[in-house]
């Protein structure tokens, strides 16, 4: 077979490593705010936290602050984005299909964006350290913000 030939191949091939790195970035990127959304309006709605939820928004924008000082601009972003080939988009673990309360929710939810912030921290080291020391930074308010959010929501169900 002529790998010239190949579509897919060549569709493969058409892509930069550094475009991948940028695909990466705004999955992550989407990730993190995604999730850090869910556990804001369990915080606003359910608890009824005001100060909570202000700060769960505060670093879901922050997310978005601080990838700006990154040489990438949206369109770059956006050009990188490859949804409907994303080998990733129909894996699903069984955990992921349950949930039996809130507080399951809220944890799946903020770390998975505690896991994007990592993914956005150890690849900003390639384009600027002080960014990557601001991901890591708000990684580990996500952290706190865990210690007191969860058990906060573990008591609705008691």
């Amino acid at each position: 077979m002529i790998i010239g030939k190949d579509p897919e191949l060549r569709r493969i091939r058409r892509f930069s490593v550094m475009d991948k790195i940028i695909r990466i970035f705004d999955a992550n990127l989407n990730r993190g705010r995604e999730g850090l959304r869910v556990v804001e309006d369990l915080v606003r709605f359910v608890l009824d936290d005001a100060n909570l939820a202000s700060q769960l928004k505060t670093a879901r924008h922050d997310i978005t602050l601080i990838a700006k000082q990154l040489p990438l601009s949206e369109l770059e972003l956006l050009g990188a984005r490859d949804s409907k080939s994303d080998v990733g988009a129909e894996l699903n673990s069984a955990s992921e299909d349950i949930r039996v309360d809130l507080s399951q929710i809220a944890t799946a939810n903020i770390r998975r964006s505690q896991e994007a912030v990592r993914v956005l921290e150890e690849l900003s080291k390639l384009y600027d350290t002080n960014v990557a020391l601001k991901f890591k930074k708000l990684r580990f308010q996500l952290y706190e913000l865990e210690r007191q959010i969860l058990p906060k929501l573990m008591a609705c169900h008691a």
